[in-house]
């Protein structure tokens, strides 16, 4: 009989030099790709002696939204360890950042079956959690054959994401099916997901709006803001994608605003030397985050180079531009700053937080423009309009509040599969000890 997770596997096989490649080519930049390279096979030397809750947040995004899902799991299940799996360097730094030594943290194996099961055996998790789009198809599959609770949470399907997996309609529903539970962000994800299982999916809301900027994250940007110097009009370009930094910098040109000062984060860590060679051909004063000097009068642009300060950031600006929305990557999560009560500016692109977005947009707590030069015209009119900057920060506090809950819908799903993998324990247990 035709079994697609066969050609699945067989593909995985033949993609394996690629994959190594990936890795040698994603170091170039960022060293940090060739460290724990056993761990994306299935070797590990951290151990647990406690019985493992395990979440797997794949980057920085997803291991920032389960700040406050964890702070709930350490309360409830203190006799259990909690294991964080990551794809990517930038992903494992934050959970550093974050978590500490409270959690362990590796990187989930590749989706070869061999890796999936030394995964699986070394850790023995209770249950497992997969967060927003992660659908592996040999590790679900592996799961089950562990009575293993796999949840998906958090859950989000793009429509493009949709039709990728639509068209492998047979090993989409398997692995759909072969989840214990599925939970998603708003009702058009879990239409999506629903149609490609043909199942039912329930509707938990989005964990990101549940996260509290942390107060030493507030602190931080307020003395940030005290070093940028509180006449000037500070305009951040958060979480920026290759290409937009370009777009930015000569729309700003053209920006009647004075004593405006731009700080640009990039979204990765690796493109901080190209953004600053960037800024440096245009002939602008720059100075990093990381440079110890104080902000001078004439500086014209900040390069935030440095990681897990995003918080401190929005809190430090007039005005956010949430990046990935200008070209067509899919926009990052705008939550952060309409819940530290900043202004929100995104491009035309948002497939990633499509519901978010738009709700941002219709409680006034945001602004879409259609380009750069149409993003300059909207800094313009809000920094020469400042009760309407007030006001949008406002909405975005409010429009945060009111969308909260996530967590606890989470907790709900994880205590009942906790429970259920508890009874698989005691049958399992009971019929290796009859007669």
């Amino acid at each position: 009989m035709f079994n697609p997770r066969f050609i699945y596997t067989l593909g995985l096989w033949l993609l394996l030099p690629y994959a190594l490649f990936h890795l040698l080519w994603r170091a170039r930049k960022q060293p940090e790709y060739l460290r724990h390279v056993g761990e994306r096979f299935g070797r590990y030397s951290v151990n647990s002696d406690k019985p493992v809750i395990w979440l797997h947040t794949v980057s920085v995004g997803e291991t920032r939204a389960v700040a406050t899902l964890i702070q709930n799991l350490r309360e409830r299940y203190p006799e259990h360890q909690i294991l964080l799996t990551h794809t990517t360097p930038t992903g494992r730094a934050a959970s550093e950042q974050l978590y500490g030594t409270d959690v362990l943290r590796v990187y989930l194996p590749y989706d070869y079956p061999f890796a999936v099961q030394r995964f699986l055996r070394h850790f023995r998790p209770r249950i497992g959690v997969l967060m927003e789009t992660e659908i592996w198809f040999n590790l679900i599959h592996a799961c089950r054959g562990y009575a293993l609770p796999l949840l998906l949470l958090n859950a989000r399907l793009s429509e493009r994401s949709a039709q990728r997996y639509a068209r492998f309609p047979k090993l989409s529903r398997a692995a759909l099916h072969e989840l214990h539970l599925i939970a998603a962000q708003t009702e058009d994800d879990a239409m999506r997901l629903a149609s490609l299982g043909n199942l039912a999916v329930p509707v938990m809301g989005n964990l990101k709006f549940d996260i509290v900027p942390p107060p030493a994250m507030l602190e931080l940007g307020a003395q940030m803001r005290e070093r940028f110097g509180d006449r000037r009009r500070v305009f951040l370009a958060a979480s920026t994608r290759e290409g937009e930094e370009a777009l930015l910098l000569e729309a700003l040109t053209h920006a009647d605003i004075e004593d405006l000062l731009l700080v640009i984060v990039p979204r990765h860590p690796q493109r901080f030397d190209e953004v600053a060679a960037l800024v440096s051909q245009r002939g602008l004063r720059m100075q990093k985050r990381s440079a110890p000097e104080p902000v001078a009068a004439d500086t014209q642009v900040i390069l935030g180079d440095s990681m897990g300060e995003m918080f401190a950031y929005y809190a430090a600006c007039d005005i956010a531009f949430i990046g990935g929305s200008l070209l067509p990557f899919g926009g990052q999560n705008l939550i952060e700053a309409c819940a530290v009560g900043k202004p929100v500016l995104f491009g035309p692109h948002t497939f990633n937080f499509t519901q978010a977005s738009e709700q941002a947009i219709e409680c006034n707590a945001a602004i879409r423009v259609s380009h750069a030069d149409d993003l300059v015209h909207q800094l313009n009119v809000l920094f020469h309009d400042v009760d309407r900057l007030k006001q949008m920060g406002e909405n975005g506090k409010r429009f945060v509040s009111e969308s909260r809950g996530a967590t606890g819908c989470a907790m709900q799903h994880i205590s009942l599969a906790m429970n259920h993998a508890l009874y698989n324990e005691l049958i399992s247990h009971q019929e290796k000890s009859a007669p």
